[in-house]
């Protein structure tokens, strides 16, 4: 059984990774990433990368999903910004 520490750990991740899905959602919608900066995209997944390995490190489940989904997330931004731009 997960305990109420890992419960409260998963709602954290669960919220933190939907609250970026809109923001992929509405550039793939509208095909436009003139709001997004790339040095902004490149430190974020770097920092998302960073704590994705942290989260395998210390063997966190509810770190090892969130940042895994939002690295998934960042690259696919970056791939919009490349994609995308003009």
């Amino acid at each position: 059984m997960i305990n109420p520490i890992e419960i409260l750990g998963l709602a954290a991740a669960v919220l933190t990774t939907a609250a970026f899905l809109p923001q992929v959602y509405k550039t793939w919608k509208t095909k436009s990433t003139d709001s997004l900066s790339l040095s902004m995209l490149f430190i974020f997944v770097s920092g998302v990368l960073c704590w994705l390995v942290y989260g395998f490190l210390i063997d966190s489940l509810p770190i090892i999903l969130a940042n895994f989904v939002t690295a998934i997330s960042g690259f696919v931004l970056l791939y919009f910004k490349y994609r995308y731009k003009k």
